[in-house]
């Protein structure tokens, strides 16, 4: 009983530093490239998106020049 314990409890450390048992990305060099690709353009999406929520994409209003924030 000692022993199958020793051996859970061994199991359960090793399988918490292994890393995940389904792989997130591909082991092929190539596809798995592309795949990183469109997990970063989705996240440089999200700073426009940000900055579209928090109206920062507006034009400031103490700028040196004059723009119109409206439709002409």
């Amino acid at each position: 009983m000692r022993n199958l314990l020793l051996v859970l409890a061994c199991g359960l450390m090793l399988s918490t530093t292994a890393g995940c048992l389904l792989p997130a990305y591909s082991g092929d060099p190539a596809r798995r490239t592309q795949e990183l690709m469109f997990t970063s353009e989705g996240l440089r999406q999200f700073l426009d998106e940000w900055e579209r929520l928090w109206f920062l994409d507006q034009p400031d209003h103490t700028s040196p020049y004059r723009t119109h924030g409206g439709l002409i």
